[in-house]
């Protein structure tokens, strides 16, 4: 299966560093949030990646071109010639595919254009500006478990983010934006969606969060995984200095890998 992550927004509330590059390559621990995001599918053995690029798209392009620079030592000898060493080469087991599905195209239109890299099979999806816990497999025997169109994590925290109305079967009988007064729990991302969820999505100005979910809610075909475990967004700068201090003092919740 591969997992598909939106990176193509503007991210306007975290300008301080939005403005040089896509919010999913701002760093937490010298590495994109992106990459944090991608280890976690990875140590579920999720290896190949189709990321949704817009906003500074060649960023992202630029920093897997070269990910040997990242992640080595490297010697660049002149003396003969232009050579080039590497040192301790590392590389993850990842395919990635990364595609520009335009600077103004909404999530719904990014995920529509992606579909001939998913093809007809079930893949994940996720925002590029979230770090999480969430067992990935357990989420995906939950989705298989129930057959609908799509699975989403919902997890219990004040953010401005969609609410769910869930039942005792975890289906989600409603989806709208999270108003000051509520309590609910909200859309964590990490998805998983069969690709009839394509049928839902018209052209790129197509918000993921607005008719496509209250239509699958409508009929039925959207299911809640709850996580109790970590979640966080990245979407001002005191989020990132908070994920960057866990990642410091040896703390994150999200590096499952490392355990």
């Amino acid at each position: 299966m591969k997992a598909v992550i939106l990176a193509g927004g503007f991210g306007t509330r975290i300008s301080e560093e939005s403005h040089l590059k896509p919010k999913p390559m701002i760093e937490i621990g010298e590495m994109p949030i992106l990459w944090h995001i991608m280890k976690l599918y990875s140590y579920y053995g999720v290896n190949e990646f189709v990321i949704c690029a817009g906003y500074k798209q060649h960023v992202i392009k630029e920093w897997f071109a070269d990910y040997f620079l990242h992640t080595s030592d490297i010697t660049f000898d002149f003396t003969n010639g232009n050579n080039i060493i590497v040192h301790k080469q590392h590389a993850e087991p990842w395919k990635v595919t990364v595609v520009d599905t335009g600077l103004n195209t909404m999530t719904g239109g990014r995920v529509k254009r992606i579909k001939k890299y998913v093809e007809n099979e079930t893949f994940y999806l996720t925002y590029g500006d979230a770090v999480s816990d969430v067992n990935i497999n357990k989420l995906l025997e939950f989705h298989k478990s129930h057959g609908k169109i799509c699975t989403l994590t919902s997890v219990s925290i004040a953010q401005q983010k969609g609410v769910l109305d869930i039942d005792s079967n975890n289906n989600i009988t409603a989806f709208r934006e999270k108003e000051d007064t509520d309590g609910a729990v909200i859309n964590g991302g990490y998805m998983v969606c069969n690709p009839e969820i394509f049928e839902y999505l018209k052209d790129d100005t197509t918000v993921f969060e607005q008719e496509p979910m209250k239509n699958l809610a409508s009929k039925g075909e959207l299911k809640g995984f709850y996580h109790d475990g970590f979640w966080q967004c990245m979407d001002t700068k005191r989020e990132k200095d908070m994920l960057e201090n866990l990642w410091e003092i040896g703390n994150a919740p999200w590096k499952v890998w490392d355990k």
